[in-house]
């Protein structure tokens, strides 16, 4: 039976560059995969008085059962200002609520991307920090500077291309061990 993968760009650009590179990576794989787009888990910012008044809203429950039904995930994050894209955060924010295990130990690779040339560093490096405190598995991280010089349906860069595929290696790796 093949792994089950739960794969998305964590932002909401209908051109987004992550999104190219979360299915590059995905498609990588043996697996059966399931790619989100976040813009079909839209809800109110979060705030605990909106939580009290209404619970969690539905997105971020199917957000969390896609998690829960995948047997391991692939993200590669836009970077906003050194950090998270606001909407990613802010399903994050709410999907925490659910449980503070939000990822499940699922193993994960995490990747970014951007035109310039840190490739979204910052951010993966705060979310390869980070997500370990919210069970997750961190098998591989990698980084794509220089998205529209190194990628034209698949990396094209041979020293970015070998760093990528050990990454994805060791995630198919960890869900088949």
């Amino acid at each position: 039976m093949k792994s089950r993968i739960l794969a998305f760009g964590a932002s909401t650009s209908s051109r987004s560059i992550n999104a190219q590179l979360a299915r590059w990576a995905a498609d990588q794989l043996d697996a059966e995969v399931t790619f989100l787009d976040l813009n079909d888990f839209d809800m109110p910012l979060f705030s605990i008085d909106r939580e009290e008044a209404g619970g969690i809203p539905e997105p971020a429950q199917r957000f969390k059962q896609h998690i829960k039904d995948a047997d391991g995930i692939v993200i590669s994050f836009a970077e906003h200002n050194g950090s998270y894209a606001a909407a990613y955060k802010n399903i994050v924010d709410w999907t925490s609520r659910i449980a503070k295990e939000m990822w499940e130990n699922k193993p994960m690779l995490l990747m970014a991307t951007s035109p310039g040339r840190r490739g979204g560093l910052s951010v993966l490096t705060s979310a390869v920090n980070d997500y370990p405190h919210r069970a997750g598995n961190v098998v591989a991280h990698a980084s794509l500077p220089s998205f529209n010089h190194t990628f034209d349906g698949g990396i094209t860069d041979a020293e970015h291309a070998a760093t990528f595929n050990t990454a994805i290696q060791a995630f198919a790796e960890a869900l088949n061990g």
